[in-house]
């Protein structure tokens, strides 16, 4: 896999070049901000740090996903937890507290590079109300007027298109949005949610089942638009 590794810390940069390297991926290392904005599409997957020189990296991910579905993997000493929920609501694939243990790394980035490989049933639509889900191109109509999802708000939102009607527990959404679940936090899929039901604004579109999961609205249920 072809890394892309944005650090400014040399000591950390070097280590994880020589760990990557080491289990058979291809990494080019980076310093700053600006360089990740400009080399960004060379690659399969971004390990971004936040403490940039020259600039935050949150901005620098807010950036990059205004043009691009690259998938980055947050690697920062950042554990608070409004820096985390930014971070995913921003569209972080994934966020990782310094210092990490290089198998959970590893594992993660597995687990990232298998969900942005999947490819979804050809020429697929989902509607429900006057909500519209197109899963081949990746795009969500509501009202007439598409919307803006991050890359792990439309895969939820996916997982539970592909069978409309249907109760998913959160343990199944997790594994199929995340790869594996005992990696994927809780609370992440809980902050994608959230995100979800703020942007489609239909009440009642995607419903919890206590203790399980979540529904998403059967086709000809008009109720939830």
């Amino acid at each position: 896999m072809r890394v892309l590794l944005v650090e400014d810390d040399d000591g950390v940069a070097d280590a994880l070049v020589e760990a990557l390297e080491a289990n058979g991926h291809q990494p080019d290392r980076v310093s700053r901000g600006t360089d990740a904005l400009r080399h960004h599409r060379d690659f399969d997957l971004l390990l971004l740090d936040l403490g940039l020189p020259d600039a935050d990296g949150l901005e620098v991910l807010r950036k990059i996903r205004k043009v691009a579905q690259t998938p980055v993997l947050v690697l920062t000493a950042r554990g608070d937890e409004r820096s985390i929920v930014r971070g995913l609501r921003l569209g972080a694939d994934d966020y990782l507290v310094k210092p990490v243990r290089l198998g959970e790394l590893l594992a993660r980035m597995d687990a990232v590079a298998r969900r942005t490989a999947r490819v979804g049933p050809a020429d697929r639509r989902v509607r429900v109300g006057d909500v519209e889900i197109d899963l081949e191109a990746r795009r969500v109509d509501v009202g007439g007027a598409e919307i803006s999802l991050t890359t792990k708000e439309f895969d939820v939102l996916a997982a539970l298109a592909a069978r409309p009607g249907t109760a998913v527990s959160r343990q199944q959404l997790m594994d199929e949005v995340w790869g594996d679940a005992y990696l994927a936090v809780s609370r992440t899929l809980d902050v994608h949610l959230a995100g979800l039901r703020a942007k489609l604004a239909r009440p009642g579109l995607l419903t919890t089942i206590r203790g399980f999961g979540y529904r998403l609205a059967p086709p000809d249920d008009r109720t939830g638009a």
